[in-house]
C-alpha cells in the first residue's frame, strides 16, 4: 500500500508533510485574518502548496505514477517560484539581496526545467536533487534575513515568515520522495 519500506524514510516524508500542512494552515488563517484583498497572492500561493501535498500523499500511497508526480509537482513549485520570486517579487529593503534572490530564482527555475522535462529523469543524481533544495533553502534564508533585520515588523511579519518557508518544506519532501525513486532506479 505505502510506496516506503524503509520506516526513516516514512518518517522522512511524514514530517515534513505535516510541517508543510501546518504552514500551509497558518497562511490560509493569515489570509482569513487580513482579508482576501490583502491577501490573495498568499492564496494563489497556498493553492499550488497544497496541490504539491495532495500529490505527494497520492504519490506515497501509490496513486500516482512517479513520472505524473515528477511533472505536476515540479510544475507547481516552477509556478510559485516564477511568480511569487520573479514576476511579483517581494519588495526587500536592502536592494543586494534582492538582487541575490532574483537571480537564485531563476536560477532555480532553470535548474526545474532542466531537471524536471528530461525523459530519463531517473537518471538525476541525488547530489543534483539536493542542490535544487539548498537553492531553494538560499532564497528562503536570504527573504528571511531582509525581513527580520532591514524592514519594519508589523502583525503581517510573522505570517510572511511563515510563507517564505513553506517552499522549501514541500522542496525537501519532493527531493525526498525522488531521492527514493532513484534509488530505486539504481538498484535495478
Amino acid at each position: 500500500m505505502l510506496r516506503y519500506k524503509d520506516k526513516l524514510k516514512l518518517l522522512d516524508v511524514g514530517i515534513t508533510a505535516v510541517a508543510a500542512i501546518l504552514s500551509v494552515g497558518i497562511m490560509l488563517y493569515g489570509v482569513a485574518h487580513f482579508g482576501l484583498a490583502n491577501a490573495w497572492p498568499e492564496l494563489v500561493l497556498n493553492l499550488f502548496y497544497i496541490a504539491c501535498l495532495v500529490m505527494m500523499g497520492m504519490y506515497s500511497f501509490n496513486h500516482l505514477k512517479p513520472d505524473i508526480f515528477n511533472y505536476w509537482s515540479s510544475l507547481c513549485l516552477g509556478m510559485t517560484v516564477l511568480l511569487r520570486d520573479v514576476l511579483f517579487p517581494p519588495p526587500l529593503a536592502n536592494y543586494a539581496l534582492h538582487l541575490i534572490c532574483m537571480t537564485l530564482s531563476v536560477v532555480l527555475i532553470l535548474m526545474f526545467t532542466y531537471f524536471y522535462s528530461r525523459k530519463d529523469w531517473l537518471s538525476y543524481t541525488k547530489s543534483n536533487l539536493w542542490l535544487i533544495f539548498i537553492v531553494d533553502m538560499l532564497i528562503a534564508s536570504f527573504y528571511h534575513i531582509d525581513i527580520y533585520f532591514f524592514e519594519s515588523v508589523d502583525e503581517y511579519t510573522d505570517y510572511m515568515l511563515t510563507e517564505i518557508w513553506i517552499r522549501p518544506t514541500i522542496t525537501y519532501g519532493l527531493v525526498a520522495c525522488f531521492i527514493t525513486e532513484t534509488g530505486e532506479h539504481e538498484n535495478k
